[in-house]
């Protein structure tokens, strides 16, 4: 009886810590930070609409020079990009790379939308090896 009775408190403490504990973090709504601003596909969508292919997959995006000056950042002031994608993994690109005007912020494919695996931005550099097109990008950093 005793053994039923530390079972039933124990149970009732595990469920009493279990509601009190923070609640997971909801999945930010898919946004990008760049500098102080953050943008949603939509946004993105809003600063024009160009494509890129890599591994013959068209991808459409808006460069990353558009996207810098639209985030207030002059991109002749910027020596290095940095894309940081949401598990971790960086990129750093010099300005011969972040300053083509085929280097994409994709949101979207010309075919619909991204692929899951994908997340809601990549970056596209086409004819670079793939570590330079990073999936799931949370955020660019401007590096004077």
């Amino acid at each position: 009886n005793s053994m039923k009775r530390f079972l039933f408190v124990t149970l009732l403490i595990v469920l009493a810590l279990t509601a009190c504990a923070p609640k997971a973090a909801e999945p930010a709504a898919s946004v990008l930070k760049v500098g102080d601003k953050t943008y949603t596909p939509d946004a993105l969508k809003a600063l024009g609409e160009s494509q890129a292919t890599f591994k013959d997959v068209t991808y459409v995006g808006v460069p990353m020079t558009t996207l810098l000056k639209d985030a207030c950042i002059d991109p002749s002031a910027v020596t290095i990009v940095k894309a940081v994608a949401s598990d971790g993994f960086t990129v750093n690109y010099e300005s011969a790379l972040f300053s083509r005007e085929d280097t994409l912020v994709a949101y979207a494919r010309v075919d619909g939308p991204l692929g899951e695996d994908e997340g809601s931005f990549r970056m596209v550099l086409p004819d670079q090896e793939g570590k330079l097109n990073p999936r799931m990008l949370v955020e660019i950093i401007a590096i004077p």
